[in-house]
Formats: C-alpha cells, structure tokens, sequence
C-alpha cells in the first residue's frame, strides 16, 4: 500500500490510466481532456522561472558564505562531474539513438480537437532571464556580504519548495494522465516500448559514470575507491526507495564514515554538500531521454552544437535543483523548452519517463558522492590541508 502512495506508482497508474482513456473516450470528451492539459501545462511553465530563482540564487549565497579553497574545489568537482556525465550521455545519444526503431510517423495521427477556452499564465520572465537574475544576485549578495538579502533569499526558496512539493508534484499525475491520454488518441502512443529500452541504457550509463568516478577517484587520491564504494550499499538501496539524495544523507553519512580511505572531516563537510549540487546520473538520464524524445515527437536529435549548450547549461541548473523527486528535470524546464524547443508534449513525455526511473538516478548521485569526497581528501592531503582540531580523525 506504501509503493501505492509514492510517486513513480501514481505515475504509473496516470500513465495506464490516460492510455486507456486515449483509446476509448470520444472527441466530444477530448475537449475536456485538452483543456485541462493546457491549464495544468500553464500552472507548471508558470513555475519554472520562481523554481530557478528559488533554487540558484540561494545555493550561491550559501555557498559563497563559507567560500574557502576547499568549497571552491568541491562545486568544481560536482560541476565537471555532471558536465562530462551529461557531454558521455550525448555522446552515446548520438550513437545509440539513431539505430533504436524509432519512427516518427505524424502522417496517420489524428488532430486533437481545440481547447474549450485559453487562461493564459504567462511567466514573470523568461527563462534566461531568470538564470541571469539568479547568477547576479546571488554573487552580489556574496560579494557585498548582503546578510538580509540571503536570509530572505532562503526564505524564498521555502516558498519556492512549497510550491513545488503542494502544487506542481501533486498535479504531475494528473497532467501526465492527460497528456498520455492525448498521446494515445493520437496514435503517437505507439512508442512507448522504446522507453523501456532507454531507460536500460541510462541504467547502464549509470554505473559506467560510477566505474570512471571512482577510478579517477583511485588514480587521484592514491587510495582504493573500491574501498569506498562498497560500504554504499545500503546508501544505493535508500535511494532508490527515497528518490531523494536529502532523505538519504543520514545512510550516505554513515557509509562514507565507516570507509578507512575518507578523512572525517572531510566526510562531514562533502557528503552534505555534494548531496545537494552533485546530480551526475540525474543528469546523464536526462540527457539521453531529452535526444530520444525528440526523435519521438519532433523527428530528429537536436544539432550537436545544441546539445552541447544543452549539457554546459544543464550542469549548472542541477547545482541549484531542488532535492525532491524530478528535481533536475524540473528545474531544467526552461531549458528543455528554451534550448530544445520542446512543447507541452516533449516536457509531459520527459516528467512521465524521468521520473519513473528517478530513483536509480538518485542512487547513482548519491554513491557517486563517495568519489568525489575520495577526491576531496586527496586533495587535502596533497595540499597539506589539515582537520580542525574538534574534528573526527580518520584512518589513513
């Protein structure tokens, strides 16, 4: 009964639900059915320039207000670790995808029938705009040591996190309901088996990400990652039963402290931290799944060069996601639909696929934290960088 409450089991039944409305309702009732895709599908664009400002701007005052050597290293880190992730996944996306069976095929659709009546919610500002905003005020709030305006930004992000957890999650469902509904009335439905396929691949990707992670990990610091990663068990499978790297952290903390290879202070200071900005494998799915549904929907992959801003731009929304289930899809929004050009559709389609698998995405950041706080104590080490005199002392 508790799987039944969780969000990849009410996706789930949206998903059969809307399916099966899509092959049985007549048009007549499909009106009803647009419509509510379209209002549904408003109330979350409108979302998505208050989640970047949320999110961005008060991750940057948090981390400018202890800006020392090592936070710097560390942001570093989780950035070029999500960069090269998503840069990998475009890469086997420009591989792999072409020679899946995917056809775009729009001939035989049927055309949905229009909307009953328009409440436009147009956005505060574009999304650009947005991130723009978030990058200045947040450094200027560092550079200027603007305690209030921090304090208020953290605020917002509450507020920001509210909304997002009260309204945009509850109604996922039920726009991925509509949307399918949609998609099945079509005929576009006829894809889907393909996902099934994708999301095997992003699996795989995931523990391909982890193997280079921690070798790297092993060739830098000096010392085993193998010794590390395999007290993340338990981590890995919270996880997944989570789908959040927050509720989490407590399991990830204890693993990366019973490693003989990880200094504690090192620990207490990385686990936290890369929890909320390292989000490699959400980053590497997304990635993939964004190149698939575009040859779904729009009929190719999107141009190199795109998807190269794609992934630069991406790696810097996933430092300010939000910690709650899709949050790196969520909050890349603005540039699924700016970069890539994706409509209600595409977007539906990446929140439905995404966030069924989100789970194992979660579990690849979390363990994939492991490394990169294996990397912080080389760092330190070779840096002669000691621990605090009330620090825990770990084993060399």
């Amino acid at each position: 009964m508790k799987f039944l409450r969780s969000l990849p089991a009410r996706l789930l039944i949206a998903i059969a639900a809307g399916i099966l409305a899509g092959f049985l309702l007549p048009e007549g009732a499909m009106t009803v059915v647009v419509t509510v895709k379209y209002i549904l599908a408003q109330v979350i664009n409108f979302a998505v320039p208050l989640i970047i400002i949320g999110f961005i701007a008060p991750s940057i005052t948090q981390m400018g207000s202890g800006a020392t050597r090592m936070l710097t290293v560390a942001i570093l880190l989780a950035y070029v670790s999500s960069l090269l992730a998503a840069l990998l996944s475009a890469g086997a996306g420009f591989a792999i995808i072409p020679h899946l069976n995917i056809v775009n095929d729009t001939k035989n659709l049927r055309e949905l029938p229009p909307v009953a009546f328009q409440l436009d919610i147009p956005q505060i500002m574009p999304v650009m705009s947005a991130l723009v905003v978030s990058v200045l005020i947040g450094l200027a709030a560092v550079w200027t040591k603007a305690r209030t305006v921090a304090t208020v930004l953290q605020e917002f992000q509450e507020i920001v996190l509210a909304i997002v957890k009260r309204i945009v999650i509850p109604i996922l469902p039920a726009f991925i309901a509509v949307t399918f509904c949609t998609l099945a009335w079509e005929g576009t439905i006829s894809q889907l088996p393909v996902f099934l396929v994708v999301i095997l691949i992003a699996l795989a990707g995931h523990y391909i990400w982890l193997a280079v992670l921690y070798g790297a990990a092993t060739l830098y610091s000096r010392k085993s990652g193998l010794e590390v990663l395999r007290h993340y068990g338990p981590a890995y499978l919270t996880a997944i039963g989570t789908m959040s790297s927050a509720a989490t952290l407590g399991v990830a903390l204890e693993c990366a402290r019973k490693s003989r290879n990880l200094r504690r202070d090192i620990v207490d200071f990385g686990i936290p931290l890369f929890a909320n900005i390292h989000l490699c494998g959400s980053v590497l799915t997304e990635v993939f799944f964004v190149m698939t549904v575009s040859v779904i929907l729009y009929g190719g992959i999107p141009k190199v060069g795109t998807m190269i801003l794609f992934c630069f731009l991406l790696g810097i929304f996933a430092i300010g996601a939000p910690g709650v289930p899709g949050g790196t899809v969520m909050a890349s929004l603005g540039l699924i639909t700016g970069i890539l050009g994706f409509n209600s559709d595409g977007t539906a389609l990446m929140l439905a696929v995404f966030a069924l698998q989100d789970s194992f995405g979660t579990a690849c950041n979390v363990t994939g934290d492991g490394a990169l706080t294996l990397m912080l104590t080389g760092y330190a080490e070779k840096h002669g960088l000691r621990p605090s005199a009330d620090s825990g002392d770990s084993a060399a």
